[in-house]
C-alpha cells in the first residue's frame, strides 16, 4: 500500500497540496483527475520521490519512502514524468534497455531474459520497428511510447504515469490505456496515472482520485463520479452526461 498522512506542500506561503489521509491500493488501476493547478503533478512527484512534502509522511508497504535505497525503490516503482528527459545519442532499444538497470546495475552481466524482456516491452508499445532509431528524433507520440516501453522493461509492480496520453493520437491513447489495463489485470501491476480525459478515465480506471485547489475533492469509482453536478463542480464548467447503450458508461460533454 502507498499511504499518505497529513501531507502538506507549500509555495510562497500557500498550500498547493493538503491531504490529511490518502491510501492507494497498488493492485488497482487508479486515475488522478483535476483542473490545471489542482495538485495532480505535485501528488505524483511525492509518490515518485521526486519531491519531499513540507509536512507529513508517505510510506510504501508500511516502510517510509525515504528508507528505500534508489535501486530498491526502482524495483518497486517505475515513474514516467510529464516532460520526458532527453535521451541524447540513445537508440530506442538502448533507451528501453535502461529499464533493466535496477536489476543489473551498470556492470551487471546481461542475461538472456533481459533481452527478451526488452523485446516484449517494445512489442507491447508498438515501438519495435524504431528500435535502431535515435529516441530524440522520434515524434512526440513515438517518444512517449519508447519511454513507456522502458518502464515496462523495468518490471516494477507499480507504474506511476504523469499524463501518459498527452502526446498520443486518439488511437494510441486507447491502445495505451488498454495495454495498462491488461498489465493491471493479467500481470498484477498497479497503475496510477494522471489524465485529463474524463471519459478515458471512466472507461479504464477502477478508482478515480480527483483534486481541486490542492485538496481531495472525490475518491471513488468512475460510476460514482459520473454525476453531472459533481463533474461540473470539479471542473467549474457545466458538464452533461449523454446516455449510451445499457451497461456502458455515459459520456461526459461540456454543455
Amino acid at each position: 500500500m502507498l499511504s499518505l498522512r497529513d501531507i502538506r506542500v507549500c509555495r510562497d506561503g500557500r498550500n498547493i497540496l493538503a491531504l490529511p489521509a490518502l491510501t492507494l491500493d497498488p493492485s488497482q488501476f487508479t486515475v488522478i483527475l483535476g483542473h490545471n493547478g489542482s495538485g495532480k503533478s505535485t501528488l505524483m512527484h511525492l509518490l515518485a520521490r521526486q519531491l519531499l512534502p513540507d509536512q507529513g509522511h508517505i510510506s510504501l508497504d508500511g516502510r517510509p519512502l525515504a528508507a528505500y535505497a534508489s535501486r530498491a525503490f526502482a524495483r518497486r516503482v517505475a515513474f514516467l514524468p510529464q516532460r520526458l528527459p532527453e535521451a541524447a545519442g540513445l537508440t530506442v532499444a538502448e533507451l528501453v534497455r535502461l529499464g533493466r538497470y535496477p536489476w543489473r546495475g551498470l556492470l551487471g552481466r546481461w542475461q538472456a531474459d533481459d533481452a527478451a524482456i526488452v523485446q516484449q516491452a517494445m512489442a507491447a508499445t508498438d515501438i519495435g520497428h524504431h528500435a535502431g532509431h535515435l529516441a530524440d528524433q522520434l515524434s512526440g507520440g513515438e517518444r512517449q511510447r519508447a519511454w513507456i516501453a522502458m518502464l515496462l522493461a523495468q518490471q516494477a509492480p507499480l507504474l506511476l504515469l504523469d499524463e501518459p496520453t498527452s502526446a498520443l493520437d486518439l488511437a494510441h491513447q486507447y491502445e495505451l490505456m488498454a495495454l495498462l489495463r491488461t498489465l493491471n489485470r493479467e500481470q498484477g501491476r498497479g497503475i496510477v496515472a494522471i489524465l485529463h480525459d474524463i471519459n478515458l478515465a471512466a472507461r479504464y480506471a477502477d478508482r478515480i482520485v480527483a483534486l481541486k485547489r490542492g485538496e481531495l475533492f472525490f475518491d471513488g469509482t468512475p460510476q460514482a463520479l459520473l454525476h453531472s453536478p459533481r463533474l461540473s463542480a470539479l471542473f467549474d464548467i457545466d458538464i452533461r452526461l449523454l446516455s449510451r447503450e445499457p451497461g456502458a458508461h455515459p459520456v461526459a460533454v461540456v454543455a
